[in-house]
């Protein structure tokens, strides 16, 4: 990237002392077109110094993740086109287990009118999304609720998922690093993401481009361990070479209305 501009570089010193900036204001601020602004959040957001969400953008951080709510604003479609894939792999009268993140429910959505599914989860907003689906029993891990985001993640989670054994676990990451390495922001929450996937046959990873070379903290699992990796753009060279190597089936969401462009870089169809 060019260095920044003055600008610029006053919108990255907003951003990092308030957390958020969004469009309108800056426009107004800076007596410059809202087009204007959301050129330079483009290119702040390309080089990762900022993460766009509807609206404006937030200063990203490599200890602590973003508010649930604005993690749900992020990316929305792109995770309502990963979710539309990745239910896609699923066949009727499987089982299988769901854990944390905004797109993980979107998964939950496109799974509502599947036939005779059993899904477990520590997610309580998945529980809902699928609580009046017709032909979906959900299994509710037990345990303490963390009221930020609607998670169970205490050694009871924990224990009550490993009595199962699932065809599918579908895991979400906030970031994965170049190196082919899911990570998060919690530990608790890892460790249950962790207990998933030992407790199925097939492993999916759900994930944004935006999660690509993104700081965090703590490691979930390798890349390697998955067996599908679903994301919504071509992921860097390293991830995609990672993939060919070591037999990672890579699904790529289109834009052309949500259709699927299957890259099948190893192993065959779970369907």
């Amino acid at each position: 990237m060019r260095p920044l501009s003055p600008r610029q570089a006053d919108i990255l010193r907003i951003a990092r002392h308030e957390g958020r900036v969004d469009v309108e204001s800056l426009a107004t601020g800076f007596a410059v077109t809202p087009q204007t602004i959301r050129k330079d959040l483009n290119e702040l957001c390309k080089a990762n110094e900022l993460q766009r969400v509807h609206g404006g953008a937030v200063y990203p951080s490599s200890t602590a993740n973003i508010g649930y709510l604005l993690r749900r604003e992020m990316a929305s479609l792109s995770k309502q086109r990963i979710g539309a894939a990745a239910a896609r792999l699923i066949p009727s009268n499987a089982s299988l287990i769901l854990n944390l993140g905004t797109t993980t429910e979107q998964v939950a959505q496109a799974l509502k009118n599947h036939e005779g599914l059993m899904v477990v989860t520590n997610n309580l907003n998945v529980a809902m999304i699928l609580y009046d689906a017709p032909s979906v029993e959900v299994v509710v891990a037990g345990g303490i609720l963390r009221k930020s985001d609607g998670g169970i993640v205490d050694s009871a989670a924990i224990d009550f998922i490993r009595q199962f054994k699932s065809d599918f676990a579908i895991v979400g990451a906030s970031a994965i690093d170049e190196e082919g390495w899911m990570l998060d922001f919690d530990y608790r929450e890892v460790r249950v993401a962790q207990t998933i996937l030992r407790q199925a046959r097939k492993r999916i990873l759900v994930a944004d481009s935006m999660k690509f070379g993104r700081p965090a903290p703590v490691k979930i699992a390798h890349l390697s361990e998955i067996d599908v990796f679903v994301t919504d753009q071509r992921p860097p060279k390293a991830i995609c070479d990672l993939c060919e190597q070591t037999g990672v089936q890579l699904e790529i969401c289109g834009d052309d209305e949500g259709l699927a462009e299957i890259v099948a870089l190893a192993g065959a169809h779970l369907v």
